[in-house]
């Protein structure tokens, strides 16, 4: 096969490919749009009680675009959901949460035990979370238990049998501010398929979207993750 076949080849795979993403993309437009104007009815009626926790995971150049953030945490009020942690790597939302914050009336900020405080009520808790809360919590945590190793070493109580398991990490990361709740769903906007540093030990059973860019941000879209994740 000559050059100019396997370049006209190529050329034609990726016209084909080229056009299936087009297509895909104006398919989920088009059904984010009849979703948003209520014509798919199924979406009108979602058991938002079996999202007991949500995270929202935004690209940090993304996480600029802060009037977008507080529309998108305005729309999940809407829809009922009741726990929300919003994480960037750099902590910008971290940063603006007064300004987000203000400008959401049903919204206050994250505490224990809201889960049960919250319920029946018409507000959403608010966490914030970004990179500080990762690698850095789990050092903190890390040298807590160090230190309690080896106060009760020096006390003489026998640690050769010491082992320290995953609730003794649970129960240090709680106390250097850095436990919280593991979320049932993850949504990531932005450009890759990760979750962008969110913190490990949160996302033992965590179900993770892909929700593409911020600035894409479509209600329908967002309506349909949730509906497809209280189906499980």
């Amino acid at each position: 096969m000559s050059s100019l076949a396997i370049h006209l080849l190529w050329l034609l795979i990726h016209l084909v490919i080229s056009i299936f993403f087009f297509v895909l993309k104006i398919a989920n437009v088009l059904e984010s749009y009849l979703i948003s104007s209520g014509f798919l009815k199924k979406y009108e009626s979602i058991n938002v009680g079996k999202l007991r926790y949500l995270a929202v995971v935004v690209d940090s150049e993304d996480a600029l675009q802060i009037n977008k953030v507080i529309k998108l945490v305005q729309w999940l009020a809407d829809i009922g959901v009741k726990h929300v942690c919003l994480y960037d790597n750099e902590g910008i939302l971290k940063k603006s949460k007064d300004i987000i914050l203000k400008n959401l009336s049903c919204v206050k900020l994250f505490e224990e035990g809201d889960e049960q405080s919250l319920r029946g009520k018409k507000t959403m808790s608010l966490e914030f979370a970004s990179q500080s809360d990762g690698k850095e919590a789990l050092a903190k945590a890390a040298n807590l238990l160090l230190k309690k190793h080896l106060k009760l070493r020096s006390l003489g109580e026998n640690q050769e049998e010491k082992i320290f398991t995953e609730a003794h990490m649970t129960e240090a990361l709680r106390a250097v501010g850095s436990g919280g709740p593991e979320p049932d769903l993850l949504l990531v906007y932005g450009p890759v398929r990760c979750h962008l540093g969110f913190p490990a030990w949160r996302l033992r059973y965590t179900e993770i979207v892909h929700m593409g860019p911020l600035k894409s941000l479509k209600y329908g879209s967002l309506l349909k993750a949730i509906y497809k994740f209280t189906l499980g």
